[in-house]
C-alpha cells in the first residue's frame, strides 16, 4: 500500500516528534511544528503517537491513496476532500477504493497533518523520520515531497486493524467510511488577535518596565520573513535596562529572543541548537499548537503566567492524550 504525490502543494514534508539527543553535535531537533495535532492524527488511526506524518503547509497537495488504507487528518482545516467529497477532521477514515485526496482553501490555521495507519516506510536518520530541509536529511531524501513521489505505508498494528474492522461493519456506500466519533480539533485561530501564554525566561527582569508593559498590553504581527526556524514579530520594540553581552546558550521550542533591533523572535521547530540573544520569555507548551498555526500578518498578544501554571497546563494536556489512547484501545476491542 502506498501514497502517490500527484501535485506536491506549497510545502509538504514528512515529520515526526524530531531528532533528539544530537544538539550537542550541532544537529537541530526539527520535527512537526504542531506536535499536538501530529500526535492526535497518529493516535486516531492506532499508530504510536510519534510516528511520521505528512505536514502540509498553506496549500495542500493532491495525493492518490490506495484502497484499504486507514488515514486521519488533524490540525488546520485546509478543506480536504476524497474523490470530491468533504472529509471530516479528527476521525479515522477507511478508504473503500483507490482515492484522490485533495486540499483546497484554508479555513482556519495553516498546517495540517495526515497520518496513515502503519506509518510511512522510510528510513530514519539519527532516530527520526523528520525532514530538515536546510541540511537535506530525513524524510523523503531530505526534501519536500515532489510530483510522482511514492511513499510506501508500513504494516498496520493490531489497534489499526481493529479500527478498520469496526469501520467495515458500518458498510457505507462511497469512497470512504469515517467513524462517528472524533477528537476535537484544537486549531481555532481568532480572526483578530490570538492570545498566547508565556512565562519568564532568564533575561526577563532585565527588560525596562515600560517595554514589559507594551509587551503584554500590545499586539504583534507575524512578519513575512518568518519560517519553520522562527517567527519574527513586528510591534513595540523591546528595550533593556542595560547593555547585555552574553555568550550563546540553550534555546528550545517557544523561546522568545530579542536581537539588537528590539523586535522579538519566536524560535520554532527548526531553531538553531543555541542562541546568543537575550531570552525574555518562553511560550507555554500548551499554546505552541496555536502559535504555529498563525500566518504572516496574523496578530498575537502575550499573557503572562507562572512556570507552575505552564507545567499544570502541560500535565492536563498529557492526561488528555493518555486518556485518548486508552479510549482508542477500548473502541478497538
Amino acid at each position: 500500500m502506498s501514497i502517490t504525490v500527484l501535485t506536491p502543494g506549497l510545502l509538504t514534508t514528512i515529520q515526526d516528534k524530531g531528532r533528539y539527543g544530537y544538539q550537542k553535535y550541532g544537529v537541530i531537533v526539527s520535527g512537526a511544528m504542531d506536535i499536538y495535532s501530529m500526535k492526535l492524527a497518529n493516535i486516531v488511526v492506532g499508530n504510536d503517537e510519534n510516528e511520521g506524518v505528512f505536514e502540509i503547509t498553506f496549500m495542500g497537495p493532491s495525493l492518490k491513496i490506495s484502497r484499504g488504507n486507514l488515514i486521519s487528518i488533524t490540525g488546520a482545516d485546509l478543506s480536504p476532500t476524497i474523490n470530491d467529497k468533504k472529509v471530516p477532521l479528527g476521525r479515522p477514515i477507511y478508504l473503500n477504493e483507490d482515492s484522490i485526496l485533495k486540499f483546497g482553501r484554508g479555513i482556519n490555521g495553516c498546517r495540517c497533518y495526515l497520518a496513515a495507519a502503519g506509518g510511512f516506510d522510510i528510513p530514519g536518520f539519527m532516530g527520526s523520520k523528520s525532514t530538515y530541509l536546510r541540511a537535506k536529511i530525513g524524510g523523503k531524501d531530505g526534501r519536500a515531497l515532489r510530483k510522482d513521489d511514492v511513499i510506501e505505508i508500513g504494516n498496520k498494528g493490531n489497534i489499526s486493524l481493529e479500527i478498520i474492522d469496526k469501520l467495515k461493519q458500518i458498510n457505507e456506500n462511497g469512497s470512504f467510511t469515517s467513524a462517528k466519533w472524533y477528537v476535537k480539533n484544537p486549531v481555532n485561530i481568532d480572526d483578530n488577535v490570538t492570545n498566547i501564554r508565556v512565562f519568564e525566561d532568564r533575561q526577563f527582569k532585565d527588560v525596562k518596565e515600560e517595554s514589559l508593559d507594551k509587551f503584554f498590553n500590545s499586539s504583534f504581527s507575524i512578519d513575512i520573513k518568518s519560517d519553520r526556524m522562527g517567527y519574527r514579530l513586528n510591534g513595540p520594540k523591546i528595550q533593556f535596562k542595560r547593555s547585555i553581552e552574553m555568550i550563546s546558550g540553550e534555546v528550545s521550542f517557544g523561546t522568545i529572543q530579542v536581537p539588537p533591533d528590539g523586535n522579538p523572535i519566536l524560535l520554532l521547530a527548526d531553531r538553531a541548537t543555541a542562541g546568543g540573544y537575550p531570552k525574555i520569555a518562553h511560550v507555554a507548551l500548551c499554546d505552541i499548537h496555536k502559535l504555529v498555526q498563525l500566518k504572516p500578518s496574523d496578530r498575537v498578544k502575550f499573557q503572562k503566567i507562572s512556570l507552575e501554571e505552564a507545567e499544570s497546563l502541560y500535565l492536563k494536556r498529557q492526561k488528555y492524550i493518555d486518556e485518548l489512547k486508552r479510549s482508542i484501545k477500548l473502541i478497538s476491542i
